[in-house]
């Protein structure tokens, strides 16, 4: 299936590569380069290109750019979520999958590589089971590894490698049996001036931390399963149980895990937690004002915190004078975009942002009230109204399960047996 992957960073050096099949000349991204002149943003970059002999799937994360090369048609999605996967790899053992950390540990990504695909074929891409596969770099480790020179590659198999179970590693004992539900939503909405709401969608995810002994089996049930629009689970999970009885049915892997991730339309109704008053106009051969308010609103019950607001200036804009009463703000001459950094929002004292916009002299009127993006977060609430009904354990070493204990920091919950 993949036969080449490269590594490219944003200035166009491609500093890493591996083949499998057989060697293809990194000349090949020569195709990608000419697609990256075209457009202005990495994320405009088209994720799939075909060449008269090859076709480039691409994924860009970390100021990175992550290119397969495969030369059969196959189904794009599937070598972009392997990239990914192998991308998420990289974060769980190294931290971030930044170029200067790629580089530092060229050794282990390269084993990495050799164990998570098979001749070009997915085969261990399980976190879980490739750190017993290969030990995560450490200090210690690395200095043993210099004085005696072995490497971080062990000399047995995984014990769940030839298990009817891969993802879960045998003999897994703890003195105390905990397992962590962390539950992270993402609110994608286009609100007018009004503050009626366009579109709005939610993407979410469960992340999970299994601290539990032995190959125990799960449960999980919501009040309101039928709000997710579209689902993509972790292999462990039994799917014909959730196509039946929109029940979650599964035996976990033994650490962190992605358990579910999921997508609630615009069909649904999505709250968003906070609104903007705004007044930006401009006068012909003078200069702009503008006034933006930022609110909460009280139905929500939870801080919004981390609020940013990104302001795109005109073409001609060429210094902002602007005051606010809580955070702070920074303009950017060469992108004409005014981020203010506004912090947690105190309903008492509401932030606002008030001054002037030069512009150029005999420049035309730019367009009034420009697209604002707003970024913020609230912690413990499921913007989606997600409930959890029932999580039970079963297995010979579980007691029936305290119940469920809710977690102070974001998150869903937590269970102790």
């Amino acid at each position: 299936m993949l036969h080449s992957f490269f590594i490219v960073n944003a200035s166009g050096d491609i500093f890493l590569e591996k083949h499998w099949k057989s060697v293809i000349h990194r000349s090949i991204c020569e195709y990608f380069f000419e697609a990256q002149k075209k457009y202005r943003k990495p994320e405009e970059i088209p994720p799939v290109l075909q060449t008269p002999h090859h076709y480039l799937i691409i994924i860009y994360r970390s100021n990175l750019f992550f290119i397969g090369v495969v030369m059969k048609e196959c189904p794009p999605l599937f070598v972009t979520e392997l990239l990914h996967r192998i991308v998420d790899v990289f974060e769980d053992y190294f931290g971030d999958s930044k170029e200067a950390t790629i580089k530092e540990h060229f050794v282990v990504v390269y084993e990495l590589l050799d164990e998570m695909l098979d001749n070009g074929y997915p085969l261990a891409t399980e976190s879980n089971i490739l750190k017993e596969l290969i030990k995560p770099p450490t200090f210690l480790r690395a200095l043993a590894n210099t004085m005696t020179g072995n490497t971080n590659v062990a000399q047995t198999l995984p014990t769940g490698q030839l298990s009817n179970v891969p993802w879960r590693r045998a003999g897994v004992k703890y003195t105390n049996n905990e397992a962590y539900f962390d539950l992270i939503e993402e609110i994608d909405a286009i609100v007018d001036k009004s503050g009626s709401i366009v579109s709005a969608e939610i993407q979410g995810y469960i992340d999970c931390v299994m601290k539990l002994s032995g190959m125990p089996d799960l449960s999980l049930t919501f009040v309101n399963a039928r709000i997710f629009d579209d689902v993509s689970f972790h292999p462990c999970v039994r799917f014909k149980r959730w196509d039946s009885d929109r029940m979650l049915s599964f035996v976990p892997p033994d650490g962190h895990f992605r358990l579910m991730s999921y997508h609630v339309g615009s069909s649904s109704l999505v709250p968003i937690p906070l609104y903007i008053r705004h007044n930006i106009h401009f006068k012909q051969g003078s200069n702009g004002k503008l006034d933006i308010t930022v609110g909460s609103k009280q139905s929500m019950g939870r801080p919004v915190e981390d609020v940013k607001v990104d302001i795109p200036m005109p073409k001609t804009c060429i210094n902002c004078s602007l005051t606010p009463n809580q955070g702070k703000f920074t303009y950017d001459t060469v992108t004409k975009v005014g981020t203010w950094d506004v912090g947690k929002i105190d309903p008492q004292k509401l932030p606002n942002i008030r001054g002037t916009i030069q512009l150029t002299s005999g420049s035309d009127t730019p367009e009034a009230n420009p697209t604002l993006s707003v970024r913020f977060k609230v912690e413990q609430v499921a913007m989606s109204g997600l409930r959890v009904n029932r999580l039970d354990i079963f297995g010979e070493k579980y007691k029936p399960f305290k119940g469920v204990k809710y977690m102070t920091k974001a998150g869903l919950f937590q269970v102790r047996t």
